[in-house]
């Protein structure tokens, strides 16, 4: 874990350098300052002399000035590293993100993913902010303020011993407890994120069916969990400060009565006795930032691996070494292909051969393995056993990019982005001109909404597209695919959310736009995929029957009953096709 992250400091190493050298030198600063304070006390105050007074007093203004000057440079480059770090780690996380597979995607959920580039690199910027300067200043102050009471009077020095072992052993025993309670905690983060996430991206259907009540109260159960969680870390933290100032409160005591008693023996002077009231402060203090070290240490060691695991998860889907980069043409030929999500098989045994420019409908009921049969097609996951081939090439053999872009796909729950609607239309093709644009939307009866809104082209989309209807989201998705005038073109039950007679515009013209593009089209209507070249049809897993209409209609018993379901007066309307 911590080679992967410090992998990912960068160019922020000099910086990262710099921080604790300067921090180093602060504290050297600092730590004198007692000592000079000592002197002014004893040789200028005590003496009565003025001059002793000025010139230790000028000395110590100077190590404050220069302590000053050392801790701002620390504290600049300290933060240029750690959000240096911060930013170079999100970007690889989000890099590594656009690699995954719809498997590798599966294994995470959004809100996670969200929670890991945000709340958890958060930690792990302080944490590295932390460990730069904090963890540097904290022992060093610690070591040199231990070494120069040890140096003014060895003796008073046992009475810090005492106090370092009490302290270390209250800190083990509260940072054993919270290092198991902060790893429940981020879990319970991606628990609320969820819940967050999933109430505003539905908002519609939530007031639709009156659920705001029910997801206020979903809500408020994982809120409540992580605030429970949160008061016991936090309250076994807060033991930490009650027994440091009990320490505190006692070192100081303890230096009061012995070093009266040797003030007075004459073992110990009065400046020398004010620089240990100086130096106890200063060990206490860097206890207690030594304390605040572990926990943040503590916190985002959790934060680290939830981030490391997204940035060391490897694509399960990957292009060869000596990847094929040209797709010959638009045939696609699946051979004894068997292919499950889980333990089960969602396909299984399927053997098909599409024609390149051939136009294939798919039908099937719910959970048939349609959207499963055309994933495989542009690779989205990986086929268990058997091989899909494109252009008569297994799919495993191309560059995953080359491939991906003479397939597009235009899913039922297709997305829109924020943007432009002209801006979502280039994602198909970045280089696509207005009229090209126009083109598109015209085959996929986009234009004539468009042109009716104030901005037409120009008009700005909501995230996920919550402006537009469902119908004029697919169209619009169906516009951007055009754009790529891909070999491959499949249509995902992609027009479910369009009129018939919008769907019936939109194949005709697909058929007079793309006559060469291979057209998957699946659909629970018969009516979208009646005039397809051949029809597939989907039951199990498994392919049930291949034909035509009219030949499915008289020799596969599960499509004349999806026909004359779908039909008005059944199975008359079915004789007289």
């Amino acid at each position: 874990m911590f080679k992967t992250l410090l992998h990912h400091v960068g160019r922020f190493r000099t910086a990262s350098l710099l921080t604790p050298l300067f921090t180093a030198l602060e504290v050297v600063m600092g730590v004198l300052i007692p000592y000079a304070t000592s002197w002014i006390i004893d040789r200028g105050i005590m003496a009565g002399s003025l001059p002793d007074v000025v010139r230790y007093g000028a000395l110590m203004l100077l190590m404050a000035a220069c302590s000053m000057l050392f801790g701002v440079l620390a504290g600049r480059f300290a933060a240029l590293a750690s959000t240096g770090f911060a930013f170079n780690v999100r970007q690889a996380m989000f890099r590594n993100i656009q690699t995954f597979s719809f498997s590798n995607i599966d294994r995470f959920t959004a809100a996670g993913l969200v929670t890991r580039m945000t709340t958890d690199v958060s930690n792990l910027q302080n944490a590295y902010q932390q460990l730069l300067r904090v963890s540097v200043r904290a022992p060093l102050n610690l070591i040199f303020s231990v070494l120069m009471c040890v140096f003014i009077n060895w003796q008073m020095s046992t009475i810090f011993a005492v106090a370092l072992v009490v302290l270390s052993l209250s800190l083990y025993l509260i940072l054993s407890r919270t290092v198991r309670l902060f790893a429940q905690v981020f879990e319970r983060y991606d628990a609320l994120n969820t819940s967050v996430q999933e109430n505003v991206q539905a908002i519609r259907v939530v007031k639709a069916f009156v659920r705001e009540e029910f997801e206020s109260e979903k809500f408020q159960r994982a809120a409540r969990a992580l605030y429970r969680l949160f008061v016991r870390t936090e309250s076994l933290q807060a033991i930490n400060h009650p027994v440091m100032m009990l320490v505190v409160y006692g070192c100081i005591i303890a230096l009061s009565w012995f070093g009266a008693r040797q003030i007075v023996g004459g073992q110990l002077t009065t400046g020398q006795l004010t620089s240990l009231f100086a130096y106890v402060m200063s060990i206490l203090m860097s206890l207690m930032m030594l304390s605040m070290i572990f926990v943040t240490l503590t916190m985002s060691a959790a934060s680290g691996r939830r981030v490391t695991e997204v940035i060391d998860e490897r694509a399960d889907i990957t292009s060869p070494a000596d990847a094929v980069q040209e797709v010959k043409d638009g045939s696609v030929e699946f051979r004894h292909v068997t292919f499950g999500y889980g333990p089960e098989a969602a396909i299984t045994d399927i053997n098909l051969s599409i024609g390149s420019g051939e136009t294939l409908g798919v039908i099937g009921g719910t959970g048939s393995g349609k959207s499963t049969l055309c994933s495989l097609v542009s690779r989205l996951y990986d086929v268990g056993e058997g091989c899909v081939a494109v252009g008569g090439v297994d799919v495993r053999r191309y560059d995953v990019d080359v491939l991906r872009r003479e397939v597009a796909v235009v899913l039922q729950q297709n997305q829109l982005f924020s943007g432009t609607i002209l801006d979502n239309l280039r994602w198909g093709r970045q280089d696509a001109t207005l009229e090209e644009c126009q083109e598109a939307c015209r085959v996929a009866q986009a234009d004539e909404f468009i042109r009716q809104m104030p901005q037409q082209y120009d008009t700005l989309i909501e995230q996920g597209g919550t402006n537009v209807s469902g119908g004029q989201r697919q169209r619009l998705c169906i516009a951007r695919a055009l754009l790529r005038r891909p070999k491959i073109l499949i249509l995902d039950d992609s027009t479910s959310a369009c009129d018939t007679a919008t769907d019936a515009r939109i194949r005709q013209g697909l058929r007079s736009t793309l006559p060469g593009t291979t057209k998957l089209i699946v659909a629970q209507r018969i009516q979208s995929v009646r005039d397809a070249d051949r029809i597939v049809v989907m039951d199990g897993g498994r392919i049930a029957a291949v034909g035509t209409h009219q030949q499915l209609l008289e020799q596969s018993e599960i499509y004349r009953e999806i026909y004359e379901t779908q039909t008005k007066g059944g199975a008359t309307d079915a004789r007289r096709s």
